[in-house]
């Protein structure tokens, strides 16, 4: 029964700067992954939402971490149909739709020759991680707006067609998707495309939030995906949304409870991947070391060997 746990980045400011995780010295970008790598055998990239992810940096993670260090990447935000500025796209990239009236737009406004060029870069810019052995999974997370209709479906199946060779876990945040008897479609619609289903812990009662639904849909590996559950922030507007959204320290009850259902899961024999999302100061990863914990007295091998202090 394996089960890695990690956190979705090593880099946020606010971690950085309340000087808990990260020890005196430890202040270049290389130390502080060769240090999070040494503590956790999992990090899910979150920087590749907010912009293209690059060959050059891959190459460094591949460098700056052990032969059996996980990655799972998120896939930038153009591409799972977010609104996205011109400004985060590639130089040649802006260069070429310096026409369009628009300086932030979605995945439809794009021609399609620069759609396929930016699959194509985005597939460049994993392969040193995934020839390495590394990537694990490149994480779909929809938007609201991608419902449980024709276009929506469409839209996911497209996603999993470009990334073909590799594997997919897929993310929705519009309830419809799993609201009664649609949970069951929506498993088995994954389970046809052969992506992984991710499991989200987050607050109830939004049409953005969707409920727990502890299913296995790929024959190698589950996701646990952990957002916290402050309900007063959870939708929240403007330009510190995210970090609001995700404040959120979880008690040692709900631990306790989230590990049991994770040994259930993991008990199928498949890798299950838990990330903690939330992000303010130091509670992903004091959180995910207290998972680690919980589930090694459950009996699950989390790897925790290579983290000891």
């Amino acid at each position: 029964m394996s089960v890695l746990v990690g956190t979705c980045s090593w880099t946020d400011k606010t971690l950085i700067a309340c000087k808990r995780f990260y020890p005196p010295g430890c202040s270049t970008a290389e130390a502080r992954l060769r240090f999070y790598a040494s503590r956790f055998p999992l990090v899910e990239v979150d920087s590749s939402y907010y912009a293209m992810p690059s060959v050059d940096n891959s190459m460094r993670w591949v460098e700056r971490t052990p032969a059996d260090f996980a990655f799972n990447i998120k896939a930038f935000r153009l591409l799972t149909n977010h609104p996205t500025q011109l400004v985060m796209l590639p130089k040649d990239i802006q260069e070429a739709l310096a026409g369009m009236s628009k300086t932030r737009f979605y995945y439809r406004d794009l021609p399609q020759e620069v759609r396929v060029e930016l699959w194509r870069r985005y597939r460049e810019a994993v392969a040193p991680l995934k020839d390495a052995g590394k990537l694990r999974l490149v994480h779909f997370q929809f938007p609201p707006w991608v419902l449980r209709n024709r276009d929506g479906h469409d839209h996911v199946r497209h996603c999993v067609e470009m990334m073909e060779g590799h594997t997919v876990s897929v993310e929705f945040r519009n309830k419809v998707w799993f609201e009664g008897e649609h949970t069951a479609s929506t498993l088995a619609f994954e389970r046809e495309l052969g992506v992984v289903h991710t499991v989200v812990d987050a607050p109830q009662g939004f049409s953005n939030s969707v409920p727990q639904v502890w299913e296995v849909t790929h024959p190698e590996f589950a996701y646990v995906r952990l957002h916290g559950r402050n309900a007063a922030t959870w939708d929240v507007k403007g330009s510190t949304a995210a970090s609001d959204r995700f404040n959120y320290d979880y008690p040692d009850g709900e631990l306790a409870e989230l590990a049991t259902n994770i040994v259930k899961l993991a008990g199928v024999g498949i890798e299950t991947h838990v990330v903690f999302n939330n992000n303010a100061e130091d509670q992903g990863q004091r959180n995910a070391r207290s998972m680690m914990a919980e589930l090694n007295r459950a009996g699950a091998s989390t790897n925790a060997a290579s983290t000891a202090s």
